[in-house]
């Protein structure tokens, strides 16, 4: 309210950027902002969300992520987590514009189980066929949830097939 400071809060973040660049560089040390989008008014073309703040942090940061959460976890009414996409927006370290998929439970954070379900079935380890998962010819359930479960109770088929998954990248390259 008040008075109105156009690009002020820009400017100041600029200033910020370029004197932290040096520091941060030589302290070998990684600083995480985070951001909220705001809509551009009359954007007929492209994507309207923005960042505030100027783009002093998009051009200065070596790696960018959009978080956005696309499902949410339940167990009966309750909520339990949510399932996430990120998409890397930035990234002068690796090859950008790739996104990942997982489930972020608030009590035990990101699913490891449901990470090696997914995996499981995109390297071909676990069958899916419709809601149902098969592991080894053995039927381990209707539906992810149940699938989770499965290898939770069997712990060493979940760490079998952790070694596989490992393995399959290294099977690409030879």
């Amino acid at each position: 309210m008040g008075d109105s400071h156009i690009g002020l809060q820009a400017r100041l973040m600029s200033q910020a950027m370029r004197k932290l660049t040096a520091a941060i560089s030589k302290s070998n040390t990684t600083i995480i902002f985070i951001n909220q989008i705001r809509i551009k008014i009359g954007v007929m073309f492209g994507n309207p969300e923005t960042t505030t703040g100027g783009n002093a942090l998009k051009f200065y940061s070596s790696m960018r992520l959009d978080i956005r959460r696309i499902d949410k976890l339940k167990e009966g009414q309750e909520l339990i987590g949510g399932r996430a996409r990120v998409k890397v927006v930035k990234n002068k370290m690796a090859p950008p514009f790739r996104q990942a998929e997982f489930d972020i439970y608030f009590n035990e954070g990101i699913s490891r189980t449901g990470e090696i379900v997914d995996l499981g079935v995109e390297a071909n380890l676990v069958d899916k066929s419709g809601a149902w998962y098969s592991y080894g010819g053995e039927r381990i359930g209707q539906g992810r949830e149940n699938a989770k479960k499965w290898f939770l109770d069997h712990q060493e088929a979940m760490d079998e097939l952790e070694v596989k998954i490992k393995e399959e990248p290294q099977k690409d390259q030879s």
